[in-house]
């Protein structure tokens, strides 16, 4: 339950709390206070709240407009950073959000705003109706899927205000999913114009873990589990309850746009606490991949960043393994806050439970939890980028010789018959025959998958710096779109960069210019403006076209 803040005009209503943590930088941030002195996150929200009421103009807040809090950070030097949802006469507004930053002493300090656009609408009545706009939904999936025959398709509209695209408009959001021919789910959000019927934005939705077990990637790995008179089961109470399951084979079902029965994900159980024969003929296996890479993502953002699990309030997720029929894909779905593996096919792709697909799926419900960004445009690449950024550093962080860090993403579930070495390539994404090396601007017009290519590619430079070079074996030759030469700074740095980023300026409206600005942000908080981490993201951005 999170507490929310509501303003009109200059009257405060208290309901609360969801907060996340970066203790990172209490090892960076000067100077140091001590955490008997420290603001705590209650505190924090109280100063944003007076800053609302203070400040309520230069953030575009109106007695029509509430708001609720959805993260909170705590610097280690006292900063505060409080960040908000909004919603309009009742109804969310997409692009609302914004952050409060505050001083260590709780005074105002700035805010970072997704959208600067004043909402104010003559009417909340929509002109075109909720069958309408699931009608349009409908078509918008069965456009998207190329003709392909869809089952159990259900559409569910919900009335928001737009504040991403252009002047604020009232807008029908519908979430509409379906299953296709092998019954594996499908599902798309589009964002129709409420009173001329246009659509606005349209984007994928199925986005697009003391005993020890035999993997099928990552060999003999430690797993926690829990006794159960004499059972025990794949289930780790040291990282929230966190648990894998078998989908049987089974997928959700859906109808308007809810999920009233969900594929099984029954709990795998065991009699010596040793799971696996790292052989796909044992259902096991795959679970144990799941499992390991959920522990070590959770160990990675805890360890490295503070975070006490993906919503940073301790709780676990969990897995579900053997979803669907051949699927290749896996997910995670902030509605059952949990992960999701396919099998593959065995031609293109194999189960999908290699330890950098765990870090890329569990880091798209950090990303959910704090900034938010839009699945769609350049701020959609930025999300999937955020990914394969964050899942990339769990593989190096997990330090598996069975699964050496790399900065190929997927490497390890990709078959002969995918014909390229990996999903993506972070030193060249072109390499994948689609994604974007370098920004343009009609990079936002590509699928998020590919204009993710250009925040990979910053993030790979900003680590390893241009040109060619062997790690862990393997061949990287990375180009710079300016034809500069740019060194990096490592791993640990650029993990720490993003995750401030992202963590405290990015909003759901983040374009690549956004990131930039972003990015150069953490680096002034962690290592001043005047460092060579400073300019080593500037360059770096510069070196991908984003100047």
């Amino acid at each position: 339950m999170s507490r929310t803040r509501h303003i009109r005009g200059s009257r405060l209503a208290t309901a609360g709390v969801a907060a996340g943590a970066a203790t990172l930088l209490a090892a960076t941030l000067a100077p140091t206070a001590q955490a008997a002195d420290r603001p705590s996150r209650t505190t924090a929200i109280a100063n944003a709240a007076s800053a609302l009421v203070a400040h309520a103009a230069g953030l575009g807040l109106t007695a029509a407009e509430d708001t609720s809090v959805r993260d909170v950070i705590v610097d280690a030097d006292g900063t505060q950073h409080v960040r908000y949802d909004r919603t309009y006469r009742q109804l969310p507004v997409l692009g609302g959000d914004f952050v409060v930053h505050l001083a260590p002493n709780g005074s105002y300090r700035s805010a970072d705003r997704a959208t600067r656009s004043s909402i104010s609408l003559s009417s909340v009545t929509p002109k075109v109706a909720a069958p309408k706009a699931a009608d349009l939904a409908v078509n918008a999936l069965r456009a998207a899927n190329l003709g392909e025959v869809l089952k159990g398709v259900t559409a569910k509209p919900q009335l928001i205000v737009d504040a991403l695209h252009g002047t604020p408009k009232l807008a029908w959001r519908t979430n509409v999913v379906a299953k296709d021919s092998l019954g594996n789910p499908v599902a798309r959000t589009v964002l129709t114009d409420a009173r001329s019927g246009t659509q606005i934005d349209a984007w994928d939705s199925v986005e697009t873990a003391t005993g020890d077990g035999k993997s099928l990637y990552s060999g003999t790995v430690p797993l926690e589990a829990t006794l159960s008179g004499s059972t025990y089961q794949l289930k780790d109470a040291t990282r929230g309850g966190t648990y894998t399951g078998d989908a049987a084979n089974k997928t959700d079902l859906c109808i308007l746009g809810i999920c009233i029965s969900r594929a099984p994900s029954t709990v795998f159980t065991d009699t010596d606490n040793h799971w696996g024969t790292g052989a796909s003929s044992d259902r096991s296996s795959a679970a144990v991949d799941a499992q390991y890479g959920t522990n070590e993502t959770w160990d990675y953002y805890k360890n490295v960043h503070g975070r006490n699990g993906i919503a940073g309030d301790g709780k676990g997720s969990y897995n579900r393994v053997h979803y669907g029929n051949s699927y290749n894909n896996a997910f995670w779905d902030d509605t059952c806050f949990c992960m999701t593996y396919g099998d593959g096919d065995g031609t293109q792709l194999g189960p999908l439970v290699a330890l950098d697909v765990a870090g890329h799926e569990m880091t798209h419900g950090v990303t959910s939890k704090t900034a938010a960004l839009t699945y769609s445009g350049e701020s959609g690449g930025l999300n999937e980028a955020t990914s394969d950024i964050m899942g990339t550093l769990v593989e190096w962080y997990a330090n598996n010789s069975s699964d050496l860090g790399d900065y190929l993403i997927g490497e390890k579930i990709v078959r002969s018959g995918f014909g390229k070495a990996a999903l993506r390539f972070m030193d060249q994404p072109s390499k994948d025959g689609n994604s974007a090396d370098c920004w343009s601007s009609s990079v936002g017009n590509l699928d998020v998958h590919y204009s993710s290519g250009v925040a990979n590619h910053f993030a790979y430079l900003l680590a390893e710096g241009s040109g060619a070079k062997t790690i862990n074996g393997v061949s990287y030759n990375s180009p710079t779109c300016n034809s500069s030469s740019v060194s990096g700074i490592g791993r640990d740095k650029l993990g720490a960069i993003w995750y401030r980023a992202l963590t405290v300026y990015m909003t759901s409206s983040t374009n690549y210019a956004g990131a930039r600005t972003a990015t150069l942000s953490a680096a002034k908080d962690l290592y001043g403006v005047g460092s060579s981490e400073y300019g080593a993201v500037g360059a770096a951005w510069s070196a991908v076209g984003v100047g």
